[in-house]
């Protein structure tokens, strides 16, 4: 059986033309599952041409392997690409790079996935996805596949958080079993080396509205001898950090929203007693007002990196503009967040000179209220981080002082991408 494969793949190496669909493997040191896998590759390439019509290849990723995977790859008729750069993402990456097809279907080389799963996933690039992902909860994990705390507890955690912050609507965001078109890989832009590589090509296609199906995928104990190259804690973090880094909404965006709320809540609250607007007694003495100045100043500058990263995705091409962000982006520029800026630091220099001629005119004696000043140190305070931003903001747009200006015309690209 592996003969007739190698004869057949040997053929196809010949004529990139012929190639359809890639199924490619990343690997380091898999002498031993490489046989299975590889037939069981050569298995789904037999049910995609039945099915779909389709002719494909086998590519194996390798990542530097020392134990003769390679030659054992060649033998049995796959198409070895090596990947110097380490790293399970890195290896994805340089294997759909090498690939010929124009459908990628990758699964581990490790025996735990069956890749005649990926029949249904290139059916539905056919049909019009341009990312179908498997899911292992839909279509079983063998008792031993996967440690209960990843399936119980990582999986479900993360995956939940990457559907809550990019609304992906998938079950399984961490298969290792997946199928994408060559179009969508390439626009991507995916760069993750290691573990993350999973999610971000998940948020990216996401981020992008690039349509996204899902399929059942099963998981069984993988053939290898030793452990795997996947450290739970690590990777898991791994995982979560390119969540926060690509979701600028929720890692500033949130924050700033809660802390601006609560604070501007305390602070007229404060204020109105202090005018004599309220009777009484006040909930918020200087204590409160105080620290809901640290808030309101934070909050304002988690607000302009808010502003910035979703600039920045939108720039570096893997996120469209958000129509709210682009009303806004029509009203702001450089020149106008400068004087928003003086004009915030020139009223809190204002109030710091009232405050310093009825300090001076009273004897110099402590403040009977020193909210004034706490109101001018968050004016100054935050008239200081408008200024700073806006130039962060213009450096961000390709040293455009509209800000949107480069970054529109990149959403209006991926518009018309996607037919949006």
């Amino acid at each position: 059986m592996y003969l007739d494969a190698a004869h057949s793949l040997t053929n196809l190496r010949g004529d990139a033309r012929a190639v359809d669909v890639s199924i490619i493997m990343p690997c380091l040191d898999e002498a031993i599952s490489l046989p299975h896998c590889i037939a069981n590759a050569r298995r789904a390439l037999d049910l995609i041409e039945a099915e779909h019509g389709l002719f494909g290849e086998i590519v194996i990723a390798d990542n530097g392997s020392t134990d003769g995977s390679q030659q054992l790859a060649t033998d049995l008729g796959a198409r070895v690409v090596p990947v110097a750069r380490r790293g399970y993402g890195a290896a994805l990456i340089g294997g759909c790079e090498g690939a010929y097809g124009r459908y990628l279907l990758m699964g581990d080389a490790d025996g735990s996935y069956d890749f005649t799963n990926g029949v249904a996933m290139i059916g539905e690039l056919l049909a019009g996805a341009d990312l179908c992902m498997g899911s292992r909860f839909k279509g079983g994990i063998a008792p031993g596949a996967m440690p209960w705390k990843n399936r119980y507890i990582g999986n479900p955690v993360l995956t939940g958080i990457l559907n809550l912050f990019f609304r992906s609507g998938i079950s399984d965001a961490h298969c290792g079993l997946r199928a994408i078109t060559r179009d969508c890989f390439v626009s991507l832009g995916l760069s993750g080396t290691g573990m993350e590589f999973a999610s971000e090509m998940v948020i990216k296609a996401s981020l992008r509205r690039f349509r996204l199906t899902e399929v059942p995928a099963t998981l069984s104990v993988d053939l290898r001898d030793r452990a795997p190259h996947l450290r739970p804690w690590r990777d898991g973090w791994r995982h979560l950090r390119y969540l926060l880094m690509l979701s600028p909404t929720w890692v500033f965006g949130v924050p700033a929203v809660l802390a601006m709320g609560v604070s501007a809540l305390i602070l007229m609250v404060a204020i109105g007693f202090w005018l004599g607007l309220f009777q009484g007694e006040t909930p918020f003495g200087i204590s409160w007002a105080i620290a809901s100045g640290f808030l309101f100043t934070t909050g304002h500058l988690a607000l302009l990196m808010a502003f910035a990263g979703h600039l920045h995705g939108v720039t570096m091409g893997y996120r469209k503009l958000r129509p709210v962000v682009g009303r806004l982006g029509r009203k702001i520029s450089l020149e106008t967040m400068l004087a928003a800026g003086a004009v915030q630091m020139l009223a809190a220099a204002a109030i710091f000179a009232a405050t310093g001629w009825y300090w001076s005119n009273h004897g110099f004696v402590a403040l009977p209220n020193p909210l004034p000043l706490v109101l001018a140190g968050v004016l100054g305070a935050t008239g200081a981080q408008t200024i700073f931003g806006g130039f962060l903001l213009a450096i961000l747009a390709g040293h455009d002082a509209r800000f949107l200006g480069d970054a529109r015309r990149c959403g209006l690209a991926l518009s018309a991408e996607h037919g949006a």
